[in-house]
């Protein structure tokens, strides 16, 4: 299979299409700040920006339910669909994607978008679907994002082993970029396995010698000049074939095969001396590898046609010797394996807080069993379902930790009913509480007199406590003087009396509005205070009513959702054991597929080693 190069990690494969929707549909200013006006919005992004994609989503889709995005539906909708992505539910993110496009999305941003939701289909191993999404593009996509959606599409083409209509779009990619290179090797191997051998093999020859910089064009270049290399030698022309091998980097990741091929172009040309050579290089590199496994074959098979019979018999039951020990310690990893170290092994050194989509392993396990799984952990299948395995334990532990939050919670909730029990009592028996009934009619006297004051002009029923005491002294005087009455001086005291009485009557009658206007503001606070301690005795009342139930809510959704916890508990575990099993299952079968290559090599060598014992022991009856 030929992939795609992997030029983008992270959240390079749909940032981009985060980015144009956000510029296109939610009115982005040109200016770099970009104002949040939902706080909870701004939440989402702080754990956005750290790449704590499960945390942002889980707070995004509860400020959702909230309602709390009114100012950034659409970029949180669009959020929301890319980091669905980038979990590989490309699903949920293409109807995401799709209602925001049918809200009207410029053209543009809609080629742009079905590429970027055809590309992750394709990662995912969804080919049906991502060749769905390709037939939505409408127009050529910008720059290099054409030539790498011609290369995606030949890829699917491929994929269905439609090489001829492959090889018609890849014909149209004509530039000089990565894509365009990746695109004519792809190219060359179509036209040849449509059948047209000697076009595909002019293209690969092109590109073989194409002057190239950068480890990964270089990488091509080694690859397309061995494709051809091996195309010679099945031809029957080593001599071509060589021409190819000898440009192949002795550091790069084609050498080996290089090397072999190389071995076996001199020994076709009956050059058995210098096919030793790049065979015996081999020899010194790592046992693993398919092409050293063979040259344990090839020397002694070199060496026998050189007549040097005894070093090819030692070669030989050197080759044995190793094959079966190599196949011990691939039984004995088959065991590691199966006890599950090495899925331990692999993740013992992953860091990263939360799951994703783009995770890596960044280091491979130091085991034994490691070095024959080199090619297998590199490969995508092994890469996608250790990031599903890795996910699936992420969810369980977030599952643990929300079962123990639920202790927590019943914890509470029992603190709360104990205090209520505790309290309810006391607020009860409150001699203020046991008043309020008595508050009403007093309050019903104090209107009707205020009533009777407004009506009689009373302005003396609404004096201060000075005046009140001056009026008690007056009214003393009065009585004294009516007592006095006949006496000589008692004139003057009555005119005096007389001032005074009206000297208080008239600062009493001054104050009179005011103070009436007082008196009824205060029976309006009145009133407004009476009615709130109703409604704190009514809220009281219906807490009698309502708290017992609400604690018997709140205790029924806690088991609700401890139940639901322990279903997804168990399903999760589950579904982590089966990933596990089957991570374990590809190892054991791509070491079983080696093993099975040794043991072919052993039978090989076993039959060559009988022949020659069969061909010296001839040659030894015919010498007598």
């Amino acid at each position: 299979m030929h992939r795609l190069p992997l030029k983008k990690t992270r959240l390079t494969v749909w940032l981009p299409l985060l980015c144009l929707f956000l510029a296109s549909t939610a009115n982005v200013s040109a200016s770099p700040r970009h104002e949040i006006k939902d706080p909870y919005y701004g939440d989402v992004l702080f754990y956005f920006y750290q790449q704590q994609y499960f945390s942002a989503i889980t707070k995004l889709m509860t400020s959702r339910h909230f309602e709390r995005l009114s100012h950034h539906q659409d970029e949180a909708e669009l959020l929301l669909g890319g980091m669905y992505l980038s979990y590989g539910l490309h699903l949920q993110a293409g109807e995401i994607f799709q209602r925001l496009i049918d809200t009207g999305a410029p053209a543009a941003v809609r080629d742009r978008a079905w590429f970027y939701l055809a590309k992750i289909r394709y990662q995912r191993g969804y080919h049906t679907e991502a060749e769905e999404a390709l037939t939505r593009i409408q127009a050529a996509l910008p720059g290099e994002l054409e030539e790498e959606r011609q290369l995606l599409q030949a890829q699917l083409l491929m994929q269905r082993q439609d090489y001829r209509a492959a090889a018609d779009v890849l014909t149209r990619m004509r530039g000089e970029s990565a894509w365009a290179q990746y695109g004519r090797y792809n190219l060359g191997v179509a036209l040849i396995k449509a059948g047209d051998v000697e076009a595909g093999t002019a293209l690969l020859e092109k590109l073989g010698v194409k002057q190239v910089e950068g480890e990964e064009m270089l990488s091509l270049k080694d690859k397309a000049n061995v494709a051809i290399g091996y195309a010679f030698l099945r031809d029957n022309a080593p001599a071509r074939a060589q021409t190819y091998l000898e440009k192949v980097r002795l550091d790069g990741l084609m050498s080996n095969k290089a090397l072999l091929g190389m071995g076996w172009a001199h020994s076709a040309q009956g050059q058995h001396d210098k096919s030793l050579v790049p065979w015996a290089e081999l020899q010194k590199r790592n046992v693993i590898d398919a092409a050293v496994q063979e040259s344990l074959l090839a020397v002694p098979y070199g060496l026998g046609k050189l007549g040097a019979f005894t070093q090819s018999l030692e070669h030989y039951e050197g080759a044995i010797a190793v094959y079966t020990q190599e196949m011990a310690r691939i039984d004995d990893s088959i065991s590691a394996i199966r006890s599950g170290k090495m899925i331990e092994g692999v993740l013992q050194h992953d860091t990263e807080s939360e799951m994703g989509w783009f995770w890596r392993m960044r280091e491979i396990p130091n085991a034994p069993e490691s070095r024959y799984l080199l090619h297998l952990m590199a490969g995508h299948d092994f890469q996608e379902g250790l990031k599903n395995y890795r996910d699936l334990r992420f969810l369980l532990r977030n599952l643990d930790a929300w079962s123990d939050s639920l202790g927590v919670y019943r914890d509470m909730l029992a603190t709360r009913e104990l205090a209520y029990e505790k309290r309810l009592p006391k607020v009860l028996q409150d001699e203020r509480a046991r008043h309020i009934d008595a508050l009403p009619p007093q309050r019903e006297r104090q209107a009707a007199e205020l009533a009777r004051i407004e009506q009689d002009n009373d302005a003396m029923a609404l004096a201060n406590e000075k005046e009140r005491q001056l009026a008690a002294r007056l009214d003393n005087m009065n009585k004294n003087l009516q007592r006095l009455a006949g006496h000589k001086d008692i004139a003057a005291l009555q005119d005096k009396y007389r001032l005074l009485r009206g000297l208080l009557f008239w600062d009493v009658s001054s104050e009179y509005v005011p103070r009436l206007w007082q008196a009824k503001k205060d029976l309006k606070e009145l009133d407004q205070a009476l009615a709130q301690t109703q409604r704190h005795r009514q809220s009281l009342q219906r807490a009698q009513l309502d708290a017992p139930k609400s604690f018997a809510n709140f205790r029924a959704r806690i088991g609700e959702l401890r139940d639901r916890i322990v279903r997804l508990q168990t399903q999760t575990r589950a579904r982590s054991a089966a990933q596990e099993h089957y991570l374990e299952d590809l190892a054991v079968a791509e070491l079983s597929l080696q093993k099975e290559r040794m043991a072919t090599y052993i039978t090989q060598a076993r039959f060559a080693v009988a022949q020659m014992y069969d061909e010296a022991t001839n040659a030894a009856r015919e010498a007598k």
